[in-house]
């Protein structure tokens, strides 16, 4: 099974690019966030027309997330729980989706999009704390049921200094805090496994790049966009692709996707 996490940044406006990539990568399960788009606007036909099963939690015009499977789907879960809990109008930011992919041997899916953060010091950046220690206390329920599963998508966390081309451009930005570092650590602590890592990828795997600066032309590239594996998905796992040509199609997203595959 092929598992891709993806930040398209506009399902809509890079609609003939996500699908020429789709059609040529031909992943099984697909995770897309900022889709940017309420559910009713979602383009679903294109994507089932490949043959993929649409769940959507969306958004007018931010955020947005979204989980293609060409296996049929179960107990689908929009938001993560306690989402009430981290700040008035959280819940109205579309941020998780989860399924069971109900495959011969099936694996959970948990699609996400981690708030940003920017600017450190503000409520933004608290927010995106207490919305990484609702991750954490969700993963470790997952792993209470010793299931194989994968939390990918796109962390808003550039957990290492090798994780970007110029560390010291991210030193005053959210990503690169020590605090968010640190939560993302925590929850690798619980027993997850990077996908990776486990893959021997190289430093200098990035999955983003600017649109300014000439960031791409210049591979000034961070890496924030992950699988964190379960331990049973993990025993699972065979390999792991980083699709950099992805950033060099027409109307690119400036994220790449991230296709992990695990054994049948």
């Amino acid at each position: 099974m092929r598992i891709a996490t993806w930040n398209v940044n506009s399902v809509n406006a890079r609609l003939p690019t996500v699908l020429a990539w789709l059609e040529a990568a031909a992943p099984d399960v697909v995770c897309f966030q900022e889709i940017k788009t309420v559910d009713e606007k979602f383009p679903r036909e294109p994507f089932e027309s490949l043959g993929y099963n649409v769940e959507v939690h969306g958004q007018k015009s931010y955020n947005g997330v979204a989980l293609l499977s060409k296996f049929p789907v179960s107990e689908v879960r929009r938001g993560l729980p306690g989402e009430d809990l981290l700040t008035e109008g959280a819940e109205d930011q579309a941020r998780y989706i989860e399924a069971l992919i109900e495959a011969p041997r099936p694996v959970r899916v948990g699609g996400l999009y981690l708030p940003n953060g920017n600017p450190i010091g503000t409520e933004k950046f608290d927010f995106k704390l207490r919305w990484m220690a609702r991750l954490n206390a969700h993963a470790r329920s997952l792993l209470a049921q010793e299931e194989a599963f994968t939390l990918c998508g796109d962390y808003n966390v550039i957990p290492t200094p090798d994780d970007a081309k110029n560390p010291s451009a991210w030193v005053t930005d959210a990503l690169f805090q020590p605090e968010s570092r640190a939560a993302f650590r925590a929850l690798r602590g619980l027993g997850l496994y990077e996908a990776g890592e486990l893959g021997n990828q190289p430093p200098g795997t990035y999955t983003f790049w600017d649109y300014q600066a000439g960031a791409w032309q210049r591979d000034h590239g961070i890496r924030i966009d992950f699988h964190l594996l379960s331990p049973q998905a993990a025993d699972r796992f065979v390999g792991v692709e980083t699709h950099r040509d992805a950033r060099d199609m027409d109307k690119p997203s400036d994220h790449v996707p991230v296709v992990v595959e695990l054994a049948d």
